[in-house]
């Protein structure tokens, strides 16, 4: 009976040294915000370096890198892309890079010197273009106000 109790209180430290070990490790996978912010300009520098250089594919041209966010976990990164010209479409380009991810994330890891680099997941930035619209429409309003007539007749 001794034998069992003995293993089985074995079994139980063992159990919880495990659990030690994986919240200890939990707590080093999240990155502090200094590092991640670092981590973040050097990949939205190389990766705008290497999609101007090293892409090939017709439907990527010229593209610009608006942002870059890393998860906490640095296991994925969002890159935010603008294409110049209307030469191919947002979806087209998206598609051309999503082809080129796996190689723009082995070029990425070597450059930086990543153990693991994240998996890059592109996306069209839409905050241009809405920042367009929006300066557009303030536009037209104040135009819109300076060719009214002042029928209050209050001047102050």
């Amino acid at each position: 009976m001794s034998a069992i109790r003995s293993s089985a209180t074995r079994a139980l430290r063992s159990l919880a040294r495990s659990r030690d070990r994986r919240a200890f490790h939990h707590r080093n996978v999240v990155t502090s915000k200094a590092r991640q912010q670092r981590v973040e300009s050097e990949l939205q520098r190389v990766v705008a370096e290497l999609v101007s250089r090293e892409v090939k594919d017709p439907r990527v041209g010229m593209v610009t890198i608006t942002a870059v966010q890393v998860a906490p976990d640095m296991g994925s990164a969002r890159v935010l892309f603008v294409p110049f010209g209307d030469r191919h479409s947002p979806a087209e380009v998206t598609e051309g890079l999503r082809r080129a991810a796996g190689f723009l994330r082995g070029e990425v890891g070597r450059r930086l010197g990543l153990r693991h680099a994240p998996r890059l997941d592109f996306e069209y930035d839409e905050s241009i273009a809405q920042a367009d619209r929006l300066t557009r429409l303030i536009d037209d309003a104040v135009r819109s106000e300076k060719d009214e007539p002042d029928l209050g007749g209050d001047s102050r």
